[in-house]
């Protein structure tokens, strides 16, 4: 599993907000050069993982809502991926044809194996430490 852009914005967006203000799409877009429906885009993803909090109206924005020591960094992804795994037939929904005709695939069950300590890797960083190095 890579960090993909879109999780790197997410990131950026969150280390603007640890300083604490409201800011709209557009400053943050600014602050962390980003595209600005992009950033948008992400900024509804963290909201809907209650990680921050968009505020409507003339002093509107988004402020973070989460403490950062608390998230760790696979919430993160969870929240703003779709499905990310190391591969596709990872993913629940995913038909394989080769277990449907021959049942267990060996190279499935040791990508799961892979798929989880990588999971418990990223379960074990809080984005507080991804984002400033320490807890």
């Amino acid at each position: 599993m890579l960090i993909t852009r879109e999780t790197d914005y997410a990131l950026r967006i969150l280390r603007t907000l640890s300083l604490g203000r409201n800011y709209t799409a557009g400053e943050l877009a600014t602050e962390e050069d980003l595209p600005q429906k992009f950033a948008y885009k992400i900024i509804k993803k963290l909201e809907k993982a209650g990680i921050v909090q968009i505020i409507r109206g003339a002093n509107g924005g988004c402020r973070l809502a989460a403490d950062l020591t608390k998230v760790s960094l696979y919430d993160l992804i969870d929240a703003v991926e779709t499905k990310a795994c190391l591969t596709s037939c990872m993913n629940p929904d995913y038909v394989c044809e080769w277990r449907e005709a021959k049942g267990m695939c060996r190279i499935h069950s040791q990508l799961c194996r892979v798929q989880n300590a990588i999971d418990e890797e990223l379960k074990s960083h809080s984005l507080y430490w991804v984002l400033f190095g320490r807890e």
